[in-house]
């Protein structure tokens, strides 16, 4: 399976944010999309997921069990700024609204709870977690659910070092089985293969990780 995009472009207002982008992200390999805020990184990723449309270009999924123009949206989990919990709800209830939801079912509920250090808290109200409890409960949804594609929005925002390992090391084995992740973020990962999308203006290659495109570019 392969992600591609080709010749996208994206305004925001009366403003580019960005043109003639395109990437060819292959299996097991991470996306890293880098550049200073405003740029249009949080958009892409918008595009990527069918939340948005872009002012030109396509993206698509190719390979085995995708359907020929079936959206993107549909093999893709989707992690944004936002945590989308229902506060009321607990953080078991959660978890299972979006694994009935999203089908395909994968760990169970507190399996996946128990991977991103939430272990004995399904029973709590969303309400009472802290900030990072409940981007780790957002983090447990890549893990109820398959998707081959995760798209994720600083990831690792309000996570203390602990769970950034954990992250890390989820991230990293869903690589391994041949998954697709594109990641915005202003902090390293540490995954690999990783490559980078830098958005703005063009900057060298961070160590370990190859450019992809950059604003008005193409892949490469």
């Amino acid at each position: 399976m392969r992600l591609v995009a080709e010749h996208l472009a994206c305004t925001r207002g009366a403003r580019p944010l960005f043109r003639d982008l395109g990437f060819v992200l292959e299996a097991g390999v991470a996306l890293i999309v880098t550049g200073p805020n405003g740029t249009g990184k949080s958009s892409l990723l918008r595009l990527l997921a069918g939340l948005a449309a872009p002012t030109a270009g396509t993206v698509r999924l190719e390979g085995a069990g995708v359907e020929p123009d079936a959206p993107v949206a549909e093999q893709a989990h989707y992690l944004g700024h936002l945590d989308a919990h229902k506060a009321a709800l607990s953080a078991a209830e959660n978890l299972g609204f979006w694994r009935a939801l999203m089908g395909r079912p994968r760990l169970g509920i507190e399996q996946a709870l128990a991977r991103v250090g939430l272990g004995g808290l399904g029973p709590l109200p969303v309400a009472v977690l802290s900030a990072g409890q409940k981007r780790r409960l957002a983090l447990a949804r890549l893990l109820v659910a398959h998707r081959p594609l995760w798209l994720l929005d600083e990831p690792t925002t309000a996570l203390d070092v602990a769970a950034q390992a954990r992250f890390a090391e989820i991230a990293q084995g869903h690589l391994d089985a041949g998954g697709l992740i594109v990641a915005a973020t202003h902090a390293p990962l540490g995954l690999s293969p990783a490559r980078e999308l830098r958005l703005g203006a063009p900057a060298a290659p961070r160590t370990g990780e190859a450019a992809v495109g950059e604003m008005d570019g193409s892949a490469r």
